[in-house]
């Protein structure tokens, strides 16, 4: 699949100093009071985090289409080391750099977040996880290089590790077990791609840009164990 790069100009992205707000926008977010608002019915919290790494490792295997050694490892371990979940929030479940959309006239200033069709009511700490597997640091393997889809290598930007920094100054919450949501959302962003390249070897579509998944999902699989194996966002 392409990557998706944001249409910044140099000038635009040095220094991206709106990501100083990318954090705690979400941490806004997760610190609304749902039920107050009305979202009270969005989703059903209470076994949230069980139900999504079970149903993850599920969908794996109801779309495989190769055998993958490191799912053997990675999946047994999630299950295994699944953290209790500590509260509930809303959601966005896809937040990430190019959901993004920044005032034109001054680029440091978020004004929209798109892309809500899959926001619930979960856990919070998941939503920092899946926003964490998109972003790749400088300083990454060559590998995770080419499963980058936005330029978050660039000179400036914020290293994984800061992101989670901010996040916990912003909301106070324990971020403690953040490897553990890196590693889900790795493993959940390679299942989502087996599931496309699924439905291309069964011939239900002719994208040819699919046929290269297989060594994108490896590679994303690879960096879900690398972080449950060496403890590091």
């Amino acid at each position: 699949m392409a990557s998706k790069e944001a249409d910044f100009s140099e000038r635009d992205l040095s220094g991206f100093k709106y990501l100083d707000r990318l954090l705690p926008m979400l941490a806004r977010l997760h610190g609304l009071d749902y039920a107050a608002i009305g979202l009270g019915d969005l989703g059903k919290p209470q076994g949230y985090l069980e139900r999504q790494v079970r149903g993850w490792v599920d969908r794996y295997h109801g779309s495989q289409t190769h055998t993958l050694p490191e799912v053997e490892r990675i999946a047994p371990w999630l299950i295994e080391l699944m953290p209790t979940m500590r509260d509930a929030a809303l959601i966005h479940n896809d937040y990430k750099y190019d959901n993004m959309i920044l005032d034109q006239k001054d680029v440091t200033k978020i004004i929209g977040v798109l892309d809500w069709e899959m926001s619930t009511i979960g856990d919070p700490l998941s939503d920092l996880g899946t926003a964490l597997a998109y972003w790749v640091d400088a300083k990454d393997s060559d590998e995770m290089q080419q499963i980058r889809w936005s330029p978050s290598n660039y000179p400036g930007s914020l290293t994984r590790a800061q992101l989670v920094e901010r996040y916990a100054q912003a909301t106070g919450r324990d971020v403690s077990s953040m490897v553990f949501y890196l590693a889900f959302a790795r493993f959940k962003v390679a299942v989502i791609l087996q599931q496309i390249y699924y439905r291309y070897k069964m011939g239900l579509t002719q994208d040819q840009r699919f046929a290269s998944l297989p060594r994108k999902i490896e590679s994303l699989l690879r960096a879900s164990l690398h972080a449950a194996e060496t403890g590091k966002v």
